[in-house]
């Protein structure tokens, strides 16, 4: 099986950590976030990695998997950069966002299930986000999913708990068919691709109709998205609350 990781942006919301290197390149508990996702995922059986890059993309080559480069990664987003990597969609992906931190089990379940699309989600999410935030209500999105573990509804903006059932981690798998349900919907040209989020994505195939399936976790993974999350995750870690296999 292959992995995408998609570590094209600069990561704004870091602010002084992205100054001189891309986000993934930061450390949680001694260890660059991007290097342990590549010890992760092989650990959980992935053969080949291959990295989308953008911003400072040299700084990624030392780590000796394919990169590909998303030359317009200034003015895009997560599904433009999954685009760039088209040419590997003839077999099942994972593909994970560059910043977030998991396990070599979670990777082990994703690889097991026999759907065309599964996306992970954290069923503990609310005890993370109030460690990251003051309001977590004001940064959760919706996430609901149905008794066969399809998912309903994923990425709006809302205002009741009831709404959200987890929170969606940035980790995914694809299958070839589920690549072809996304290049089908791209090439139709009424969406805005450039601009357009994973999240959103995923909404518009469970839209169209597209069976997009779940896989739940409950808690021991954290996003490094802001200078908080990077001092939350190496708490975390000294406390004994993230145990990070690898």
């Amino acid at each position: 099986m292959k992995a995408i990781i998609l570590a094209a942006g600069r990561g704004s919301r870091l602010e002084g950590f992205t100054d001189d290197r891309p986000k993934c390149l930061n450390k949680v508990n001694g260890r660059v976030i991007i290097e342990r996702q590549i010890s992760v995922l092989r650990s959980g059986g992935i053969d080949e990695i291959v990295i989308v890059t953008g911003y400072r993309a040299n700084m990624l080559d030392k780590y000796k998997v394919k990169t590909i480069y998303n030359e317009k990664w200034e003015t895009t987003n997560m599904v433009s950069s999954l685009l760039c990597a088209s040419e590997e969609f003839n077999q099942t992906l994972i593909v994970s966002y560059s910043d977030i931190l998991y396990s070599t089990d979670v990777v082990l379940s994703l690889c097991k299930q026999n759907k065309d699309a599964v996306i992970v989600y954290d069923t503990n999410w609310k005890e993370l986000w109030e460690a990251r935030f003051d309001e977590p209500l004001n940064d959760a999105e919706s996430f609901t999913v149905d008794q066969a573990g399809y998912i309903k509804d994923i990425g709006r903006k809302v205002t009741q708990m009831k709404d959200i059932q987890g929170q969606y981690l940035g980790l995914m798998l694809y299958s070839p068919a589920a690549l072809s349900w996304i290049k089908d919907l791209i090439s139709c040209g009424e969406y805005n691709i450039d601009k357009m989020d994973m999240t959103t994505l995923i909404r518009i195939l469970i839209n169209g109709g597209y069976p997009i399936s779940s896989m739940a976790i409950h808690g021991g993974w954290c996003e490094v998205d802001t200078p908080n999350d990077l001092v939350l995750a190496n708490r975390l870690c000294d406390e004994g609350r993230l145990k990070l296999d690898l």
